[in-house]
This record gives structure tokens, C-alpha cells and sequence, in this order.
């Protein structure tokens, strides 16, 4: 976090813990615009990470989920893959200890199976080293898709059982990877100027508050986050109700 980020005085409250999902675009295109080959931008976006993960418990942030390599991107060039699942090892090695030290618990949610052996190590070392941390449930999605997610819960739902949504949660969990279900997304931010959702979260997020940004990940920082979080906490949340004013 850079050494100028002042927590808003009115992010400062004791309201729960949010939920917040990003959409990390704009990687590629902040390299092209540079003149830098593309896997420069993800470089550049790995300390984009870094600064939202510091930064998010003083926004009063208690899960933060990243969409950090989906299904689909296995579609992109070989080479610009490998890179991506490289950086993505190098920074669970790297970041375990500042994870531990700051209290954050880092999960990974998506298939393992069609990963590198090394990187599904390196998974598995840092959930194990980073899984006492309290402070923030950092989620990276990884070889995700919200709609194959789906369909093997639903594939994995008891012939003739009841089914809850809460029930239904736990199965989507356990086709995820996840030991148990994150809370509903509260707000989901997408960087870079799309505004689409991209298969993340479909089943979280379908009360989501949504924040689009033309700010490339690369560079968005601590105080975007911040602002993000602010325009959150000033919307009308009705979840299909009606505010008390309107009722009335």
C-alpha cells in the first residue's frame, strides 16, 4: 500500500465484513499501449494485487475474490499461458509469508486438474501455510468458470433429496475447490473498461452491487479500491424490496 492511502473516514465504520470481487482487466492492452509485449502488463498487475490485498481489511473487507486465470484464457497463445500460470506459482511462493504475517487466508477456487504439477504444489503449500489467517479470505479464481461450476453441483445434487439454496451453496463449494461457501458477493469491480461479468460468480454475485472502471489493472490502486467501496456504501441496496422511505 502506498504510503499516501488514507482510509476514508467514512470507510471507517464497524458494518460487516464485505465481499468484494474483482475483475482483473486490462493487463494486455496497458502493455500494448506502452509498447511492451503483453506479459509485461501481467507483471505490472501482480503489484496491483499486492496493493488491494494490503489495503482491503481497512476497507472493511473480509473476502476478496480475484479472477485470475479463467477457463477461457487457456484460448490465448501458448506462450502468453505459460507465463500467466508462472507468475501466478511465483507469486503463492513469494507472497505466502507477507499472507502470514498480515493474516490473510489465500484459497484457490477452480479446476486443478488441467494445472502444471508445480503450480498445483505451490497451491497447496500456501493454503496450508496461509489457512490460520483471519484478517481476510483471499480467493484466487484459477482455471474458472461460474457456469461449468454450476453444472457439476447440479450434477452432484442426491436423486430425489431436497435441495436448499444453502445446500445447493455447499455442493457449488465443493465444485469450486472451496472447503465451504464464501459469503454473497457485495460488490463486484471490473477494471479496464469492459463491462460484462465474463462467467465469474454468476451464483455469488446475483445481488452484487456492480463498478466499472476504464483504469487498466496495472494501474489501480488502494485508493481506486477505496473509491469503489465508498460508491458501494452509498447505493440503495433493496434485494427486490422497497426502501423504508417508499413503503411508507
Amino acid at each position: 500500500m502506498r504510503e499516501d492511502f488514507v482510509v476514508p473516514s467514512t470507510l471507517q465504520t464497524n458494518a460487516p465484513r464485505l465481499h468484494v470481487a474483482i475483475i482483473m482487466d486490462g493487463n494486455g492492452r496497458w502493455a500494448v499501449e506502452r509498447g511492451l509485449p503483453r506479459v509485461a502488463g501481467h507483471r505490472a498487475g501482480v503489484e496491483a494485487v499486492r496493493r488491494v490485498v494490503e489495503a482491503s481489511p481497512a476497507l472493511g473487507i473480509g473476502t476478496l475474490t480475484l479472477y485470475a486465470f479463467s477457463a477461457a484464457n487457456w484460448r490465448r497463445p501458448p506462450g502468453e499461458v505459460r507465463h500467466l500460470l508462472s507468475l501466478l506459482r511465483d507469486y503463492l511462493r513469494s507472497e505466502a509469508e507477507a499472507c502470514i504475517a498480515r493474516g490473510v487466508r489465500l484459497e484457490i477456487v477452480g479446476r486443478r486438474d488441467r494445472l502444471p504439477e508445480v503450480l498445483r504444489d505451490a497451491i497447496a503449500a500456501a493454503e496450508v501455510a496461509t489457512a490460520p489467517g483471519r484478517a481476510l479470505r483471499l480467493r484466487l479464481a484459477l482455471d474458472y468458470s461460474a457456469r461449468e461450476s454450476l453444472l457439476r453441483a447440479a450434477g452432484a445434487v442426491p436423486a430425489g433429496a431436497p435441495l436448499t439454496a444453502a445446500a445447493f451453496e455447499r455442493l457449488l463449494a465443493a465444485a469450486e475447490g472451496s472447503a465451504a461457501p464464501p459469503p454473497p458477493v457485495d460488490l463486484l469491480v471490473r477494471s479496464g473498461g469492459e463491462q460484462r461479468l465474463s462467467d465469474f460468480l454468476l451464483w455469488e454475485s446475483a445481488y452484487a452491487e456492480l463498478s466499472f472502471t476504464p483504469t487498466s489493472w496495472p494501474d489501480f490502486t488502494a485508493t481506486d479500491l477505496a473509491a469503489a467501496v465508498q460508491d458501494f456504501h452509498q447505493r440503495d441496496r433493496r434485494f427486490g424490496g422497497l426502501t423504508d422511505q417508499a413503503a411508507g
